[in-house]
């Protein structure tokens, strides 16, 4: 079984971490994952940066810019993970945009993504209707789980025809604007976290977007399985040290 049907059995409330590769520092990729999993983050997230990110707010713009400038290629990120699963055994989903992916040949980059041991993708600009029309069986075929984005104004219909093609869970962005942090969930947002769980889909969701503290996550998770923190961590991330992530952790959780 997939790690990420794996831990979504599990119960709990499950935090998932988005960082980009390759920042602060090129050689920090690694590192943060191995403290990630040792300070209990149950997901990891791991940003294959680009050029145009378009849903990102400018945090995470930020980060990419730099890892690129510090180097960070796919060919780069693929060698930093070559043997991570021989000290991580938590899920890990590589986050990315369509254009890297297709450049390095998406048959290749699903190979690489098997043989290293992630476990699935998320690809914000690859519509569902052609992944499942085009790459659906090639993802498939490497053991990967691809994790489609639904908004507050994505419709019932369509909510539906991701549920059916998906088989891990729904990323559920809490609001209709780009990535970032902030102190807490209004009414309208937990009234949409309601709504999509009283839709009893057949994949749990995970919510992004706008968690940064302890109050987001809970508000977050009231309705759904988990929660991912991206913006905020990053933050953390570009002022202090990698072996400090477990303050990160606990701020979140306890």
């Amino acid at each position: 079984m997939n790690r990420i049907n794996q831990k979504l059995k599990e119960d709990k409330k499950l935090l998932s971490i988005y960082f980009s590769a390759g920042y602060p520092r090129l050689e920090d990729t690694k590192t943060i994952i191995q403290n990630l999993e040792e300070s209990g983050v149950d997901m990891i997230e791991i940003g294959l940066p680009f050029s145009d990110p378009l849903a990102d707010g400018p945090t995470i713009q930020a980060s990419s810019t730099q890892a690129l400038k510090n180097g960070i290629t796919t060919e780069v990120l693929f060698n930093q993970l070559k043997d991570i699963r021989q000290t991580v055994s938590i899920p890990l989903i590589i986050m990315g945009y369509f254009n890297p992916i297709l450049q390095y040949g998406v048959e290749a980059f699903c190979k690489n993504c098997q043989e290293i041991g992630i476990d699935g993708l998320i690809i914000p600009d690859l519509p569902v209707d052609v992944y499942n029309e085009q790459y659906k069986a090639t993802f498939e075929q490497y053991g990967l789980i691809n994790v489609f984005l639904i908004t507050p104004q994505t419709s019932i219909e369509r909510i539906n025809f991701i549920d059916s093609i998906s088989n891990g869970f729904i990323y559920m962005v809490s609001s209709a604007s780009v990535t970032g942090s902030s102190s807490c969930f209004g009414d309208e947002q937990t009234a949409y976290f309601k709504r999509i769980a009283d839709m009893n889909l057949k994949n749990p969701q995970i919510v992004g977007f706008g968690i940064s503290n302890n109050e987001t996550f809970t508000q977050a998770t009231q309705y759904a399985k988990g929660a991912i923190i991206g913006s905020a961590f990053i933050k953390f991330l570009s002022s202090n040290a990698v072996d400090e992530i477990k303050n990160f952790t606990n701020s979140i959780l306890n």
